[in-house]
Formats: C-alpha cells, sequence, structure tokens
C-alpha cells in the first residue's frame, strides 16, 4: 500500500522515508517544494522579462531569463499593485523571490514578493541613507519652510534649456498669469556634473534676486527613471535650497517620483506644471476676485440705473395737466366703485349660498323623535318577549335538574322499594355477616322503618327469606 504523510511539516527529509515503500505524486510534489523552501532562501535574482502575462484576476505570470536559463515567475495581487512602474517584456529587472514548485505540474516556479528595475537597488539604498542624514541634521525641517508670496513680481526657473519642464511652466504661466516675468538659470539636469550645475545655478538665482526682482524659484524637471533624476537626489543642492534668499518650488519628476530637493524645497509640486499653477495661484484668485468684483459692480449700476429710472417714470407722472389728472382720477374712481359693487354683490351671493347649505346640513341633522320613539317601542317589546323566553327556558331546565335531582336522591331510591339496614350502632350494613344472629337491627324504608331481629343469614342468590323480622314499625 502506498505511505501516506499526514504531517509532512514534522518530515526531516528524503533520508526518512523508506525507499522501498511508494509515495503518491502529490506527495512528491509536496516533498520537492518544502526541501526548495527550506534550502534556498528568500534573495534578489536578477534578468530580462519574457513571455509576459496580466490575468483578469490581477496576478502576473512571466518569464526571468537570462543568456544561459530561464525560469517561471509569479506575483500575485496584493504585490503586483504595488508596483511602482508599469512592467513589459524585454526590461532587465531586479526581483525578491522565493524558490518553490508548482505541485499541481511539477514546475519549478519563483513567487514574486518585489520588483525593482536593475541597477536600482543601490541607487534607491543610497537615497534612503542620504535622506536619512539629511533628516537627521534637521535640513527637512517643516518649520524651515517659507510661504509662498501671494502675488509674485518675477518668478526665477532652474532647469535645462532645452527640457520639456521649460515649456510646461511657460505654457502654464502664460495661460494663467501671462504678465508675470520668467527669468532662466540655466543648468543641465540629467548627466556627469549635473548636479553641482544645479546648486551653482541656483545660488546664482539666490544672490541675483534682488537685482532680477524674483520673489520665488521654481526647480523643474520632467518625468523618468531613477538614474535620470540622480542629479536631484543631492546634497549641496538640498542645502542650497534651504540657504536660499527666497522660497523654492521644487517639481521634479512625475507625481509618484520624491526626490531630496522636494523635501529640501518650501513647497514640493507634482509636476512642473504643477509647480508653475502653485507659484501663479495668488494671480488666478485674484483674477476670479476680480472678475466678481466686476459681476458685483455691474449689478449696483443695473440697480442704480433701474432706480433712477423708477424716480424719472413717477415725475413725469406727476407732470401731467390737471384737468388730465382729475379724468384719471374720475375714470379710476368708477373703475374702483364698480369692482366694490361687484364684489359686494358677489360676497352676498356667496353668504345667501352658504347660509342656504347650512340650513339644509342643519335639516339633515335634526332628530327625527317620532322614529326614536318607535324604535324604542319596538326594542321594549323584543326586550320583554327575550325576558319571558329566558325565564321559561330556565323554568324548564330547573324542573329537568330537579326531576334528575329527585331520582339520584335517597328519598328517590327508597321510592322504588330499596331499604338501608343499620346496627344497633347506627352503621350502614352491606354484609349479612357484619349483622350477628339475634342481633337488633333499624331498617329504613321510603316512609317509616322497622326494628328487626336477625335470625337466619343468607346470600343475594338464595330465594329463601333471610331472617325472620319482628319488632315494631318506626316512623322515622
Amino acid at each position: 500500500m502506498p505511505l501516506r504523510i499526514e504531517n509532512h511539516r514534522d518530515m526531516e527529509g528524503p533520508g526518512s522515508l523508506d525507499p522501498a515503500t511508494p509515495v503518491t505524486v502529490s506527495d512528491l510534489n509536496r516533498m520537492a517544494r518544502q526541501a526548495l523552501e527550506r534550502q534556498i532562501p528568500l534573495l534578489w535574482i536578477t534578468g530580462e522579462v519574457s513571455n509576459l502575462v496580466r490575468a483578469a484576476s490581477g496576478h502576473i505570470y512571466f518569464t526571468l531569463k537570462d543568456n544561459q536559463a530561464q525560469v517561471r515567475c509569479t506575483m500575485w495581487r496584493n504585490r503586483a499593485q504595488l508596483l511602482p512602474f508599469r512592467l513589459a517584456n524585454g526590461q532587465q529587472i531586479e526581483i525578491r523571490a522565493l524558490a518553490t514548485l508548482y505541485e499541481a505540474r511539477g514546475d519549478f516556479q519563483l513567487n514574486v514578493e518585489a520588483i525593482r528595475q536593475a541597477g536600482v537597488g543601490s541607487l534607491f539604498e543610497a537615497f534612503l541613507r542620504l535622506r536619512d542624514q539629511l533628516q537627521a541634521e534637521g535640513l527637512f525641517d517643516p518649520a524651515l519652510r517659507r510661504p509662498l508670496p501671494r502675488y509674485p513680481r518675477a518668478i526665477g526657473i532652474v532647469t535645462s534649456p532645452q527640457a520639456a519642464a521649460l515649456k510646461d511652466v511657460i505654457a502654464a504661466v502664460g495661460r494663467r498669469a501671462p504678465g508675470i516675468p520668467l527669468v532662466l538659470y540655466p543648468a543641465p539636469v540629467q548627466g556627469e556634473g549635473a548636479a553641482a550645475q544645479l546648486t551653482m545655478a541656483l545660488q546664482a538665482a539666490s544672490q541675483r534676486a534682488d537685482g532680477d526682482a524674483i520673489d520665488l524659484i521654481l526647480l523643474v524637471r520632467g518625468g523618468g527613471s531613477l538614474e535620470d533624476l540622480w542629479a536631484f537626489n543631492d546634497a549641496a543642492l538640498a542645502r542650497a535650497i534651504r540657504a536660499s534668499a527666497v522660497p523654492v518650488v521644487s517639481g521634479v519628476g512625475h507625481e509618484s517620483d520624491v526626490s531630496i530637493s522636494d523635501l529640501a524645497a518650501d513647497l514640493r509640486a507634482a509636476t512642473p506644471t504643477a509647480a508653475a499653477e502653485l507659484a501663479t495661484q495668488g494671480y488666478v484668485d485674484l483674477a476670479l476676485r476680480l472678475s466678481g468684483l466686476g459681476q458685483s459692480l455691474d449689478r449696483a449700476i443695473d440697480r442704480r440705473l433701474g432706480s433712477a429710472a423708477q424716480r424719472l417714470d413717477r415725475a413725469a407722472v406727476r407732470l401731467i395737466h390737471p384737468a388730465d389728472r382729475l379724468a384719471r382720477t374720475r375714470e379710476r374712481l368708477d373703475h374702483l366703485a364698480h369692482r366694490l359693487d361687484g364684489a359686494m354683490q358677489q360676497q352676498l351671493e356667496d353668504r345667501r349660498h352658504r347660509g342656504e347649505q347650512l340650513a339644509w346640513r342643519l335639516e339633515a341633522r335634526r332628530p327625527r323623535l317620532d322614529l326614536a320613539r318607535e324604535a324604542l317601542r319596538q326594542w321594549q317589546q323584543r326586550l320583554h318577549a327575550a325576558a319571558d323566553q329566558n325565564a321559561r327556558s330556565a323554568r324548564r331546565t330547573l324542573d329537568r335538574l330537579e326531576s334528575a335531582l329527585g331520582h339520584l336522591g335517597p328519598l328517590g331510591v327508597l321510592a322504588r322499594g330499596y331499604s338501608i339496614v343499620r346496627d344497633s350502632a347506627g352503621h350502614v350494613l352491606t354484609d349479612p355477616t357484619e349483622a350477628p344472629l339475634g342481633s337488633q337491627i333499624r331498617v329504613t324504608l321510603a316512609k317509616g322503618g322497622l326494628e328487626a331481629a336477625v335470625t337466619r343469614h343468607g346470600s343475594n342468590t338464595d330465594s329463601s327469606p333471610l331472617g325472620h323480622l319482628s319488632g315494631s314499625h318506626n316512623p322515622d
């Protein structure tokens, strides 16, 4: 018989099994999976993505390969939805995975817990170390952040002249506040030495803030990978941001990208366009407020003009000829008299109609005493008849019960020829042996009684007399 392994966690390994005893395929795959998961720890693996499949359930299946081998990988939905980028075929990635075996098919695979782009791991660790160092220095203290000027005279921009971010900022400012001057402080945003040149450009903008009349600096760059944005993860640049004479808004990358410059800036914007919108928000609010004030002013002017027109109309009415005014007054008086007469006639008609309705309702609700008397007389007759009927029925029931009680009572029984026999002590006798021979007994009949002496005993089946009775009659 095959060996059934009930608790696989307690197995010490293949050596603990009997080689001569066969096991099922399920048990074999289960032991292989447990051996893989025990022997190979959770580790980082690098390779190229291929055969990528996104299931409707949200799980991701793909193959990780290099020049000489490949392995199947599975990333469950709860892990896949946390990916910071979109996975695609041909990408070089690093995965943190657990080697295991899919028991149903016996396939070796990796269960993936995290994915990062190849080479990003060391950069990200450097980013975390620098972030923790500067945070310990207090460079990211929220108390150090300065509010943005509500109406900046001019805005400085630190970025590359060829960057798409510069075009986005110029377009956003031109759309929202076209009258604000923009001053560019050029610096490369990517590549060797970019961080140092960004720092010098920011310092130059800070030093020339008064001369250039700028009240705000935008440090911007479009989206990219962690390597592309690495120039903004620089300690010197962060310190230059904090030392700036005017507030600095950092708009680097996309919304999900966070750099050291974002943490050190007075305000972080999700994108370069958002940085421009934050810088010009005061002017937009002012334009909206001015628009509202203009509408309020228009309404106030309309009200004043309307009021003046009404006053003019009233003055024109007062300037008519007295004869015309008298004629109009007489005509209006006649019209009002006619309306008054009509209203009085209508009111009288309504009251008359109302009185008729009330009289009709009163007549309909007046009580009919003759009908009530006739109904009372009929109820009296029915009550007397019912009382007589109940009395007769009760008398019949009483007579019937009296008759039944008479038949069942002792006198009724005695009247049918029965008697009651007692001994001299007055005890009722039911057995002849209770009265010894020669003893005196008393016999109660329906009318009176007898006193007798017992001369002989007998039974109910004996046809001979039971005894000789002698003595006197007892009227009781």
